[in-house]
């Protein structure tokens, strides 16, 4: 079975790592337990976990924000 990092998983799903973490912070998504790995803490995510992330992100996330264009100041003549 493979297993990936937070940053790997962000990656795959083309998220920042900074969105996927307001996510389980916002408790939006089921984040696997943090493990301690080499005297870290981390979070060893595997396929289910991801599929689970997955499903949010089509369910909820619109990409990116942008501005809205023409918004700007007017020139005056």
């Amino acid at each position: 079975m493979k297993t990936y990092s937070t940053i790997q998983v962000a990656k795959l799903l083309n998220l920042t790592p900074a969105t996927l973490h307001r996510w389980i912070r916002g408790k939006r998504v089921d984040a696997p337990p943090l493990q301690s790995l080499a005297g870290m803490e981390v979070r060893v995510w595997a396929e289910k976990d991801v599929e689970r992330v997955r499903k949010y992100k089509a369910d909820h996330y619109w990409g990116k924000g942008s501005r809205k264009k023409g918004r700007g100041k007017k020139k005056s003549k």
